[in-house]
C-alpha cells in the first residue's frame, strides 16, 4: 500500500501563501462598531451622527459602495457626533452607503529594518511593487513615547558636547540611513531625489515616503510623522544614524490650513491656524540623541517661503541668509540671551535696533514715494493763493486727476 505524500511547507506554494497571510493579518480581536450614519461631507472631513463612545484620534476605516477602502482619524467629538478627517480624500464618498468602522485604536505604522530600500506613499503603503512590510513592531506615529527624562536629555549629534572615542561617522557607513519624506512635490522632484540616491549607491539605505502633488492633500499631515516614526525605530532600536529630509513643509502647512478652514476655525496670519507653531514643534522636536541609545536623528526640513520671504536685494550682493528681518519671528531668542548667557541689555539693544531699522525702512519708503509729480507739488516756492489754485486746476491737471482705475482700486 503506497504511503500518502507528505507536504513540504517550505516548497508548497499554497502553504507559503497561507503563512504569509497569517503573518500579515490584523489580529486585533476587540469588537469594532460599524456605522452608516454619515450626515455630511465638508472638504476633507466626514461628519457622523449617533456614534457610541467615539475616542479622540481613533482610526476609522471607511468602505465606499464600490469596495474602495480609506482611512480616517477622529478629529473632533461633540456628544454622539464625530468629525473624521479622511487621509485619502473624500471624493466619491456616498453619505447613505458608506460604511464607517471604528477600530478603537490609534494610527500606527508597521516598522522593520527591511523598510530600507523601499518606497511608500504618503500613507505608508508600499508603491514599489514589493511585498508588504513584515513588521517587527507597530508604532504610534506621534512618537515612541519616551519618558520625559529621556526627552529632556536629547543632545544634538553635531554639538560635540560629549567626547567619543573609536570609530567616526566615516567608519560607520553601514550604520547610516536616510528617511526621505516628500509632501506635495511634483514627479520631477521625486524622480530627482530617487535618481540621486541610486546613482550614489545609497538606495539600499534609504526609505522614501512620497506624497505627490496629485495625491490627497490631507495625506500630507501624516507623511512627516510616518517618516519620523520610521526614523526613530531605525535610530533607537536598530542603532543607526538617521538623516530625515522633509520637503516641502510649506505643503504640510497648507494641509493644516485646509483642515482648519473646513472646521471653520478662526484663522491666523495668512489664513494658517493659530496652533501651527505648536504643530510644527511636534515635528521638529523629534530629532537629536537620547541618553542610553546609540542612534541619532538629524532633520533637514525644506520649505518654500510664502510670498518670497527672502530678500533678492540682499541675495545679489551675496549676503547670506537673505532673510527679511522685520517680519521674522524668533520664539527661542528670549530663552538664550540675557545675563549669564550673552549680556544683560541684550533684549533692550535688540529692540532698539529693530525700531531704528523699521524707522529707516519707513524713510526709504517715503523717499520712493516722492516722484516727479509730488516734487512739483511740494517744492512750488513762494507763490500766492491765486497762482497756486491756477497751477493746480489749470496748468498741471495730472496732479489732481482721478482716473477710473484709481477709483476701482
Amino acid at each position: 500500500m503506497a504511503s500518502a505524500a507528505v507536504m513540504d511547507p517550505f516548497t508548497d506554494k499554497a502553504a507559503i501563501r497561507e503563512h504569509k497571510m497569517a503573518a500579515l493579518r490584523d489580529y486585533n480581536t476587540q469588537p469594532r462598531l460599524s456605522y452608516k450614519t454619515v450626515s455630511g461631507v465638508n472638504g476633507p472631513l466626514v461628519i457622523l451622527d449617533d456614534v457610541k463612545f467615539p475616542q479622540f484620534a481613533e482610526i476609522v476605516l471607511l468602505t465606499l459602495p464600490d469596495g474602495t477602502k480609506r482611512t480616517g482619524q477622529v478629529l473632533e467629538i461633540s456628544g454622539s457626533k464625530a468629525i473624521v478627517q479622511v487621509f485619502e480624500g473624500t471624493s466619491g464618498i456616498d453619505a447613505k452607503n458608506t460604511i464607517c468602522e471604528f477600530t478603537g485604536d490609534i494610527l500606527r505604522i508597521p516598522v522593520s529594518e527591511d523598510m530600507l530600500g523601499r518606497i511608500f506613499n504618503g500613507s505608508g503603503k508600499p508603491i514599489d511593487r514589493g511585498p508588504p512590510v513584515l513588521a517587527e513592531d507597530n508604532l504610534d506615529i506621534m512618537g515612541i513615547l519616551l519618558v520625559i527624562s529621556d526627552i529632556a536629555a536629547q543632545i544634538c549629534r553635531q554639538a560635540g558636547l560629549v567626547k567619543f572615542s573609536g570609530k567616526d561617522v566615516v567608519d560607520q557607513e553601514e550604520n547610516f540611513a536616510i528617511v526621505f519624506a516628500a509632501m506635495g512635490v511634483n514627479m520631477e522632484t521625486a524622480r530627482f531625489f530617487k535618481q540621486d540616491f541610486e546613482e550614489n549607491g545609497s538606495m539600499d539605505n534609504v526609505c522614501l515616503f512620497l506624497n505627490l502633488a496629485n495625491d490627497p492633500t490631507i495625506e500630507r499631515i501624516i507623511t512627516p510623522r510616518l517618516a519620523l516614526t520610521t526614523a526613530e525605530f531605525l535610530a533607537y532600536q536598530c542603532e543607526k544614524h538617521v538623516l530625515v529630509i522633509l520637503t516641502d513643509m510649506s505643503s504640510y502647512a497648507e494641509a493644516l490650513r485646509e483642515v482648519s478652514a473646513a472646521r471653520e476655525e478662526v484663522p491666523g496670519r495668512r489664513g494658517f491656524p493659530g496652533y501651527m507653531y505648536t504643530d510644527l514643534a511636534t515635528i521638529y522636536e523629534r530629532a537629536g540623541r537620547v541618553e542610553g541609545r546609540n542612534g541619532s536623528i538629524t532633520q533637514i526640513p525644506i520649505l518654500t517661503m510664502p510670498n518670497d520671504g527672502k530678500r533678492p536685494d540682499l541675495c545679489r550682493p551675496s549676503i547670506y541668509p537673505p532673510i527679511n528681518v522685520l517680519p521674522s519671528l524668533s520664539r527661542l531668542m528670549k530663552s538664550a540671551i540675557g545675563e549669564g548667557m550673552t549680556r544683560e541689555d541684550h533684549a533692550d539693544v535688540s529692540n532698539q535696533l529693530y525700531a531704528c531699522y523699521a524707522i529707516g525702512k519707513d524713510v526709504q519708503a517715503m523717499k520712493a514715494f516722492l516722484s516727479k509729480f509730488e516734487k512739483n507739488f511740494i517744492s512750488q516756492g513762494k507763490i500766492c493763493f491765486h497762482s497756486l489754485l491756477n497751477y493746480l486746476l489749470v496748468r498741471d491737471k495730472k496732479i489732481l486727476r482721478i482716473t477710473k482705475i484709481n477709483i476701482n482700486k
